[in-house]
């Protein structure tokens, strides 16, 4: 099973963070990423989870829009938008958050 949860605000985040540890208890084996832009990203970089901050692909172009930078522990794509689209054409399942 993989899971794609897309975060664009900070309360989809925490929605996107405990769908995610939930998944995680009953799916051990899933392949989940959880797909931040908008303003999930100044959420995620400001609210850290040791349980699901490996999870996170933050939105590059939000950042640059943002002049924000994320920690080198925060993985980011180049734009949020490509990232589910291709994830989507890999057989990832799209939840939004």
């Amino acid at each position: 099973m993989r899971v794609v949860l897309h975060a664009p605000t900070a309360n989809a985040l925490q929605r996107a963070r405990a769908n995610a540890r939930n998944l995680r208890r009953r799916q051990p084996d899933a392949e989940i990423m959880i797909v931040v832009n908008a303003d999930g990203v100044p959420a995620a970089l400001e609210t850290k989870d040791a349980e699901t901050d490996d999870l996170l692909r933050i939105c590059a172009n939000t950042l640059a829009a943002r002049k924000l930078s994320a920690p080198r522990d925060i993985n980011a794509v180049p734009a949020a938008v490509e990232t589910i689209a291709q994830l989507q054409i890999e057989g990832w399942v799209y939840i939004r958050a």
